[in-house]
């Protein structure tokens, strides 16, 4: 992993950070944003909260991670994060087709979700080659 990888868990950091932060902060707002609905109970309020406190992890994660490239663990964040970008688009086009729900950042925010995984994927190839040498 090279330039490449730093630049993906740079973009990633920020992206996700600023994600987890506005759940925390205003989970309602983004959420009718991104759904169409908000979570108007408190429980969904507490779920949207605890996601967003899981999101900011990943955001740390990744902007610690992108001055150490070499080791195994930037590789397992890799591979998390490239199956924690296409959970994300499964589980929105899921709801999509199943519930109908969307908002105006749905599409760009699946979009967005499928160029980070695909990202992630040439990163783990690059690296896999790389090993192979």
């Amino acid at each position: 992993m090279a330039a490449n990888a730093r630049l993906l868990f740079s973009v990633t950091g920020v992206v996700e950070a600023a994600t987890g932060l506005a759940l925390l902060i205003a989970p309602a707002l983004l959420v009718q944003v991104l759904l169409g609905a908000a979570p108007d109970t408190p429980a969904g309020m507490t779920a949207a909260r605890v996601a967003g406190a899981a999101v900011l992890s990943l955001a740390v994660a990744c902007w610690l991670a992108r001055d150490d490239l070499a080791g195994k663990a930037a590789k397992g964040l890799v591979t998390a994060m490239l199956f924690y970008n296409f959970a994300v688009v499964a589980i929105l086009i899921l709801g999509w087709i199943r519930h109908g729900i969307a908002g105006i950042a749905f599409w760009p925010v699946v979009a967005a979700h499928i160029a980070l995984g695909v990202w992630c994927a040439a990163c783990g190839l690059a690296s896999s080659r790389i090993a192979d040498r």
